[in-house]
C-alpha cells in the first residue's frame, strides 16, 4: 500500500455519544490519524466539512434527522469554494447489516464504502487509512453481492432495473472503448495491477483511464463506476 499522508484528518458523524468517543479513542490508538471533529446529525456535517476539512468522514447511516445518504449526497454534490465545485472528503458509512439496502443506496449516494459497527478495532482502522488514499472499503466478493442485490433481490430494485439500465448505458457511452474495458473489469472487483496485467496496460495507463472515466461521468469513485457499469447490463428478472 502506498504511504498515507499523515495524520489523516477524521470526521466522526453519529447521533450517539458514547459510539463516536469510542470511535475516537480507537481511531487515536492508530499514530497516524487524527480524529478533527465531530458531528451528531447529517444536517451538519457539510458545515463540519467546510470547517475541519477531513480526508475521511465516517458516517452514520440511521440518524434522527438528516441520515448519513443524504449527507452524503450533499457531500458530493454540494461543496464549494466559492466559485467551483471542490472535491469533498472520503466517506465511509456505518451500519449494523452487511447486505442491508441502505448500504447500496449509500454507495450509489458516493460513499467509499462501509463497515459495520462490530468490525474489529484494528479493521476500521486500516480502513480508514484505505479510505484516505480513495481505495474501496470493501472486498470484491462483498462488492459483489452487494451489486447483486441492487441488480433486482430488492423488490424495488427490480421494478427499477431497466430503466436504470438504459440511463446507464446513455451515460456509459461517453467513454471509450478502452475506458469501457477497464470499467467493466473495475466491477469484477480487479485492482489496478490485476486490470494492467489483463488489459496489457501499465500500471500509469490503467489509472488514468479510471481517472478519465470518472471525471466524465461525474462519479466520486471506482465503486460508482462499478454500480454503473454493473447496471448497464442486461437484466434478467
Amino acid at each position: 500500500m502506498e504511504a498515507v499522508k499523515a495524520p489523516v484528518r477524521v470526521l466522526l458523524v453519529d447521533d450517539d455519544a458514547l459510539v463516536r468517543a469510542g470511535l475516537r479513542l480507537m481511531l487515536s490508538g492508530g499514530g497516524d490519524i487524527e480524529v478533527v471533529g465531530e458531528a451528531d446529525d447529517g444536517s451538519q456535517v457539510v458545515a463540519a466539512v467546510a470547517e475541519h476539512r477531513p480526508d475521511v468522514v465516517l458516517m452514520d447511516v440511521r440518524m434522527p434527522g438528516v441520515d448519513g445518504i443524504a449527507a452524503t449526497e450533499q457531500l458530493r454534490t454540494g461543496l464549494s469554494d466559492g466559485t467551483h465545485r471542490v472535491p469533498g472528503p472520503q466517506v465511509l458509512v456505518l451500519t449494523t447489516f452487511d447486505a442491508d439496502a441502505t448500504v447500496v443506496r449509500a454507495l450509489r449516494a458516493g460513499a467509499a464504502g462501509y463497515l459495520l459497527k462490530h468490525t474489529d478495532p484494528a479493521r476500521i482502522v486500516e480502513a480508514v487509512r484505505r479510505a484516505a488514499l480513495g481505495e474501496p472499503v470493501l472486498s470484491p466478493s462483498v462488492a459483489r453481492a452487494l451489486m447483486d442485490r441492487a441488480a433486482g433481490v430488492d423488490p424495488v430494485e427490480r421494478s427499477e432495473a431497466p430503466t436504470r439500465r438504459d440511463r446507464a448505458r446513455a451515460r456509459l457511452a461517453l467513454l471509450t472503448d478502452r475506458e469501457r474495458d477497464v470499467a467493466e473489469a473495475v466491477t469484477e472487483g480487479l485492482s489496478n495491477a490485476e486490470i494492467a496485467d489483463r488489459l496489457f496496460m501499465s500500471m500509469g495507463t490503467v489509472k488514468a483511464h479510471v481517472s478519465s472515466a470518472l471525471t466524465k461521468l461525474d462519479l466520486s469513485g471506482r465503486i460508482q463506476l462499478a454500480l454503473l457499469t454493473h447496471d448497464a447490463r442486461d437484466f434478467e428478472a
